[in-house]
């Protein structure tokens, strides 16, 4: 079933009241505080200034493969992300804002900049509908915000992905937010190797393992030919982010290729990319090109083994637009993450 067909079937949720109170129990259990801060470790990509410089996966430091994979946790090494309100209206724009509080208690004003911004904001519906990544302004006492759009009503996941400059490595804090109205959950797609959006067709391909680092090659057309000037965005030619399906563990992934005003990449986009448990992910690839960022999402399931995805032969019509829309609240064509919110540069 697609997302678009699920959302039609709100005329059959007179019950669902029930799953909104389960969702808000939900992002009560897998947004702790945590409780003991682990020691940092060494030599991982995830949040190591190394592995940024290289590429790869960053945003929690965690090298075991048994530690909690990041964005699980509102606190961590002393540091706290504190919504300023944690109570939304649907439809209705209204500002998103929040700290960053210091192992001292006081708000943290210093950032290390990353992928030429100080603070990076994911924010999804936890069904995995919705998906933004946006960048809010930071004011003088510290406080972030961006005006922002909840799509729909549910409880929603935010993401921050920074670096404190006391701290010297990556970290990524979560918290939920709720959005009041009718919570009608939206199933995630079925496994695919391609996606289309604005008639760009995106396919992927690669074979991803539990817990090895695995290739994923992303590439990009439109009408039928590869796309080749795909243009620099955050000083990358694209951007993942794989969000775990269940509890939202989170891994944000740039390409080993650093990408500078001027340059062209494309149409391939590779990632090395570990997935720490065996499961469902859902990953968002955003790429920048003709001056516009769009976002083309996969769902994939990840075992022990690992199993080959790959591309189809024959790509899907590029007359076929505007893009059927997958997301709840949005009007056909509208580009996942990035019209109805846009970026707070």
């Amino acid at each position: 079933m697609t997302r678009a067909v699920a959302v039609r079937l709100g005329a059959f949720a007179g019950a669902l009241a029930l799953a909104f109170a389960g969702a808000f129990a939900l992002g009560s259990v897998v947004d702790p505080v945590a409780a003991a801060d682990p020691a940092p470790s060494g030599g991982h990509a995830e949040g190591m200034p190394a592995g940024e410089a290289e590429g790869g996966d960053h945003g929690g430091g965690h090298s075991e493969p048994d530690a909690q994979p990041p964005g699980l946790a509102v606190s961590q090494f002393g540091y706290t992300l504190v919504p300023k309100t944690t109570f939304f209206q649907p439809g209705k724009p209204q500002t998103l804002s929040f700290t960053i509080q210091g192992p001292d208690g006081k708000t943290v004003t210093q950032y290390t900049e990353t992928h030429e911004k100080d603070l990076h904001l994911i924010v999804v519906r936890r069904d995995l509908s919705g998906f933004h990544h946006v960048h809010p302004t930071r004011a003088a006492d510290g406080t972030w915000s961006i005006p922002f759009t909840f799509t729909a009503g549910g409880t929603w996941r935010l993401f921050t992905d920074f670096q404190p400059t006391a701290l010297g490595k990556t970290l990524t804090l979560g918290a939920d937010v709720n959005v009041s109205g009718l919570y009608i959950p939206v199933p995630l797609n079925e496994p695919t190797s391609v996606y289309s959006v604005d008639g760009y067709d995106v396919t992927l391909a690669g074979k991803p393992i539990a817990g090895k680092e695995s290739e994923l090659t992303f590439n990009i057309s439109k009408a039928g030919k590869p796309v080749t000037d795909l243009q620099p965005y955050l000083g990358a030619f694209g951007h993942l982010v794989s969000l775990r399906g269940g509890d939202l563990a989170y891994l944000h992934t740039h390409p080993s290729i650093e990408a500078k005003a001027g340059m062209k990449g494309g149409p391939e986009i590779k990632f090395g990319t570990t997935f720490p448990t065996a499961g469902t992910y859902s990953l968002f690839l955003d790429f920048q090109h003709a001056g516009k960022v769009r976002t083309a999402e996969f769902t994939v399931n990840v075992g022990s083994t690992g199993t080959a995805i790959v591309p189809p032969t024959t790509l899907p019509s590029a007359s076929q637009t505007p893009a059927p829309s997958s997301k709840p609240g949005e009007t056909p064509g509208q580009t996942p993450g990035h019209e109805e919110t846009p970026h707070g540069h």
